[in-house]
């Protein structure tokens, strides 16, 4: 459904008497929450999530109608940490290979504001249970994921929000952004707390070097 939407922007997207194709590195810090029902009859409950780097490559395509098209190979991790009545801690981190594909539209030259919004698709590369203290608690705290006995889902699905400025130099282009970014799916597959919900904000520098033109 993601790629029949993105073909469709792209073929939607009139192209200009003059387009750019940019590639680059983009990385900077992440921060998740998360938040989950034990079970059906249970408050949701909020815990702390974690901080991590991100890094990734990115690709970028602009036509002459300030709007475009960027698609990014992403290693981010989520996580939480929860902690019982006694202050003991439950501690799980989540590494994730996740493919943001953005419409992207700015205002302005070589200095510029950029707005994007699109998709996410992701795959869980690991999982890792840093810290576990405790267990067995009512309602059920959040599972591990990074045991021998744990299936987590892999597939990650969601929405990306972010908003940002650019300075342009020559080819190359420097921008800073923030994005907002909300997961349908989690990790849980064995029916063992009802349902769980995540979000990340990401704050972020990217280099960009343009490799192609058309006129």
């Amino acid at each position: 459904m993601n790629k029949i939407l993105v073909f469709l922007f792209l073929l939607a997207m009139p192209l200009g008497a003059f387009a750019q194709l940019s590639i680059g590195i983009r990385g900077g810090y992440a921060t998740s929450s998360y938040s989950y029902q034990g079970t059906a009859s249970t408050r949701s409950t909020s815990v702390d999530g974690i901080g991590a780097p991100t890094f990734g490559l990115v690709v970028e395509y602009f036509n002459a109608k300030n709007a475009g098209v960027e698609f990014n190979f992403q290693q981010l991790t989520l996580g939480f940490r929860q902690f019982s009545e006694e202050e003991f801690l439950n501690h799980t981190e989540l590494t994730y290979l996740k493919m943001p594909m953005l419409a992207s539209f700015f205002a302005g030259r070589s200095g510029r504001f950029q707005i994007k919004f699109g998709p996410h698709l992701g795959v869980l590369l690991k999982a890792d249970d840093v810290t576990r203290e405790y267990s067995g608690a009512t309602p059920p705290e959040l599972p591990t994921y990074g045991g021998s006995t744990d299936n987590p889902n892999k597939l990650m699905y969601g929405l990306t929000a972010g908003a940002g400025i650019s300075k342009l130099f020559g080819k190359s282009t420097i921008s800073g952004e923030v994005r907002f970014a909300y997961d349908f799916t989690n990790p849980e597959s064995q029916g063992r707390i009802y349902d769980m919900n995540s979000t990340n904000l990401e704050f972020t520098l990217a280099y960009l070097f343009r490799i192609k033109e058309w006129k």
